[in-house]
């Protein structure tokens, strides 16, 4: 009887672990991926400072872009968000699936006038959107800089 018993366990605790490895292996298989996108598709010969855009899972992030040119805040926010909606189609997006928008201003006074280029950007549902003043400016003298998260 014990001998039956025994039998039972040994061969109930190996099922046990043939099914847990096999969801682990399912769950592996799931498992969201970090993925870089490399302006143009192609992997720079030397490692950059940082990625300019990244997915893992379904959510796409697109670093911070400015605008490095004489111009006024329109101006640059326009160029910005061009920037922005070419990277998100690069990489299988889009503007209306942009999530989360953070706004950098190297001047408060430019907020205003960075609504108007920013209006209606982002379809008929706008993402979340943060904004501040950067203290001490903006890298490259932009007058403003956006950064993204979408879903893919």
């Amino acid at each position: 009887m014990a001998s039956n018993r025994r039998r039972f366990f040994t061969k109930a605790a190996a099922a046990g672990t043939a099914a847990a490895a096999g969801t682990a292996s399912a769950q592996a298989q799931t498992k969201p991926a970090k993925k870089v996108h490399y302006s143009g598709g192609k992997k720079p010969d030397k490692t950059p400072l940082f990625s300019g855009a990244v997915s893992y899972g379904n959510l796409l992030f697109i670093a911070g872009i400015g605008a490095h040119f004489e111009g006024d805040i329109k101006a640059h926010t326009k160029h910005v968000l061009d920037v922005i909606e070419k990277r998100l189609i690069e990489c299988g997006s889009s503007m209306e699936k942009v999530v989360k928008c953070n706004v950098y201003l190297n001047d408060l006074k430019d907020y205003k006038e960075m609504n108007e280029a920013f209006q209606g950007r982002f379809g008929p549902e706008p993402p979340v959107r943060t904004t501040i003043a950067a203290a001490g400016g903006i890298p490259g003298n932009s007058l403003v800089e956006i950064d993204v998260i979408a879903y893919l």
